[in-house]
């Protein structure tokens, strides 16, 4: 798909509020950086490797993800930094897994890529307020647990998957015993 049509977009004004990735890429050879910037752009927000129906039923504009610059990398051959701009609309509030996964999901299995990989993500202060943050702080947990002044401790139990609750219990008591504030489970 030529995603240069709408994806990049280097006369893009950038807003305050946009979330602002800087990914470092290796494009297949003969596929030009705009195209595979483009391409960033498009698969990590709003685009599809296929044409679907439902393309004619919003505009798209509001929700795509822009590449609004393409660097080349300093001593290095057929390397650029894409940087793409996503509108917030794109993003359920307070959650970070919706961030990550839009932005970092299946667009480094793309096609017209060799390597990609994300440098830098700014967040702007309108999206870090969605995010609720804990009930309560740190000194509620230390005093729940009465332990001060040093890290708290914990662990995962492995395998996640196959432990009898009784065998699980006993791992969890283990830890427990032998020092861990907490256990975790994956």
């Amino acid at each position: 798909k030529d995603y240069r049509l709408t994806y990049y977009t280097p006369e893009y004004e950038l807003k305050e509020t946009d979330i602002l990735a800087a990914f470092r890429m290796t494009p297949q050879p003969g596929v030009p950086p705009e195209e595979a910037g483009a391409a960033v752009a498009a698969e990590s927000s709003t685009g599809t490797w296929t044409t679907v129906w439902t393309d004619g039923l919003t505009s798209l504009d509001r929700y795509k993800g822009r590449c609004y610059d393409i660097e080349p990398v300093a001593g290095e051959n057929n390397q650029y930094i894409a940087y793409v701009a996503y509108p917030l609309d794109l993003f359920e509030e307070g959650s970070v897994t919706n961030l990550f996964t839009s932005i970092v999901g299946n667009v480094f299995g793309f096609k017209a890529l060799r390597a990609l990989r994300l440098e830098d993500l700014r967040i702007p202060p309108a999206y870090v307020k969605t995010f609720q943050g804990p009930p309560h702080g740190i000194q509620v947990e230390r005093d729940k647990l009465n332990k001060y002044g040093r890290p708290l401790l914990g662990c995962t139990i492995k395998p996640k998957l196959g432990l009898s609750a009784k065998n699980y219990g006993r791992a969890v008591y283990e830890c427990l015993r032998g020092g861990l504030d907490f256990t975790k489970d994956d």
